[in-house]
């Protein structure tokens, strides 16, 4: 049976705030525009991470992403993060 994990990016673009939250790692937040946008999906990207859902209202967009996990062991934990994330 194939597992997912998600994961979230949302960006504040008036006041250039983005947000990222991983499974099993802290928010991490960092401030940018456009192509600090297009930095950080590519970046979780490589990490095999894809964009599952966009929404946006007003000056904020939020993404849904997904990667694949069901080459996991039952009950392991996936690896910790350890892009700087």
């Amino acid at each position: 049976m194939k597992k997912y994990e998600y994961a979230i990016l949302e960006w504040l673009w008036d006041s250039n705030s983005i947000r990222i939250d991983l499974p099993h790692a802290a928010p991490y937040k960092t401030q940018g525009a456009h192509p600090e946008i297009v930095r950080e999906l590519t970046r979780l990207g490589h990490q095999g991470w894809e964009v599952e859902t966009t929404a946006a209202q007003g000056n904020w967009l939020f993404w849904t992403l997904k990667r694949d996990a069901s080459g996991q062991v039952a009950g392991q934990q996936p690896p910790k993060n350890t892009s700087g994330w």
